[in-house]
């Protein structure tokens, strides 16, 4: 297993008042490696204030127009994070500390950006307590199960879709099917 594979030992832990600025480290480190004209937003779990999360920060990044995404390898490499890595609809790139995840960066190309998933889903929870208790707790079920790595993504992605078609719904836009 890689470091890219590795989980941090906590699974889930409280929220943590730090996790902004932490975002804004790891999004500043990103800005200055990749140069300007890209958009960057904190996402996932982490970006939901009292929810629960893996204590990995997840961010949001849109290509700037024109630029294709294997353009980026070398800066990415060199500021220490992975080569992309294809997820779903988007890439993904991982950034180490003692060998674990301390950041996923998840790359959406301009056209992409205004539908992002991950970009609805935590722009729903923050704003719709309900959805997010049931969130932490279908996680918290899942731990307690011993359900981890890439199970745990699997075994939420019925209700990230649930989720994600909400959003959508709430903006005019149609469902979708399958895979996130």
């Amino acid at each position: 297993m890689t470091w890219a594979e590795q989980y941090p030992e906590e699974r889930l832990v409280a929220p943590d008042p730090s996790w902004p600025a932490r975002y804004a480290q790891f999004a500043a480190h990103l800005q200055q490696a990749l140069g300007h004209g890209w958009v960057m937003e904190h996402s996932g779990s982490t970006a939901v204030p009292g929810l629960c999360a893996k204590p990995v920060i997840d961010i949001v990044l849109r290509l700037p127009e024109g630029q294709n995404r294997p353009d980026v390898d070398d800066e990415l490499l060199a500021a220490g994070w992975s080569v992309a890595v294809v997820v779903g609809d988007h890439w993904a790139t991982f950034y180490p500390t003692a060998g674990r995840r301390a950041a996923i960066s998840h790359i959406y190309t301009a056209a992409q950006w205004p539908e992002a998933h991950m970009r609805l889903f935590v722009r729903w929870l923050r704003t719709h307590p309900a959805d997010r208790r049931r969130y932490a707790d279908l996680k918290r079920k899942l731990v307690a199960a011993g359900v981890w790595s890439a199970d745990y993504t699997h075994r939420k992605a019925e209700f990230v879709l649930e989720i994600v078609n909400k959003a959508r719904e709430e903006q005019g836009l149609l469902p979708i099917d399958g895979r996130l």
